[in-house]
């Protein structure tokens, strides 16, 4: 069985970033709509036999769960924490592989998703597939067996995943995939995203609605 795990912070304190180029209540917004984005796209991978959102914040649960996703609610206890508490939750099932896909990556596509998979069932295990950042961060990590090595995700993570895959003898194979380049953290991130050709129908529509172009600070 393979499944996708998204974290989520609370909707009502994301992006924070964002705030000087961005009114306060369009936050919110735009992190479910990057959110459903997301899920819509990992949804619609015939792989995965499970995706999921770990967060703890009850209305991401509820959103998850409108798509069709599972919602795993637990305290929060930082991003690679909870990540792991749901890999553990998941695993109970008897999982072959985890990918983990950062719930920002709006941008993201089932066929560039499907490109990891594919990438992954060329390989023996233990095996890894990294989709880098253009920052340098991880957007989505693909693993089998799902605790071949720890999460480490955040700033410079694509670095720290490929350190951790060679201590633990993981074969680490890198995709730099057009929809999985972008996280959408700052300013430059939402340009970038605008410009690619990937998905997030929802947040380009929500931010073309806001104005970015002509409101951004």
């Amino acid at each position: 069985m393979i499944a996708a795990l998204v974290p989520v912070k609370r909707l009502d304190a994301a992006k924070s970033r964002l705030r000087e180029a961005l009114p306060g209540d369009a936050l919110p917004r735009l992190a479910r709509a990057m959110l459903e984005d997301v899920l819509e796209a990992l949804l619609a991978v015939p792989e995965l036999d499970v995706v999921a959102v770990v967060t703890e914040d009850p209305e991401a649960a509820r959103v998850a769960e409108a798509q069709g996703a599972e919602a795993l609610l637990l305290d929060d206890a930082g991003l690679n924490p909870s990540l792991a508490v749901g890999a553990e939750r998941l695993a109970a099932r008897g999982l072959d592989a985890l990918l983990v896909v950062l719930g920002d990556v709006a941008g993201a596509t089932p066929a560039d998703l499907g490109a990891l998979l594919a990438a992954g069932r060329a390989m023996q295990p233990p095996w890894a597939v990294l989709a880098p950042s253009g920052d340098g961060g991880t957007t989505a990590l693909l693993r089998s067996p799902p605790d071949a090595f720890p999460n480490a995700f955040g700033p410079d993570s694509a670095a720290r995943h490929r350190e951790a895959a060679q201590r633990a003898g993981v074969t680490l194979r890198e995709l730099s995939l057009p929809s999985l380049q972008v996280d959408l953290d700052g300013a430059e991130d939402v340009d970038a995203f605008l410009a690619s050709s990937g998905g997030g129908k929802r947040t380009r529509a929500l931010l073309e609605r806001l104005g970015w172009d002509e409101g951004r600070a």
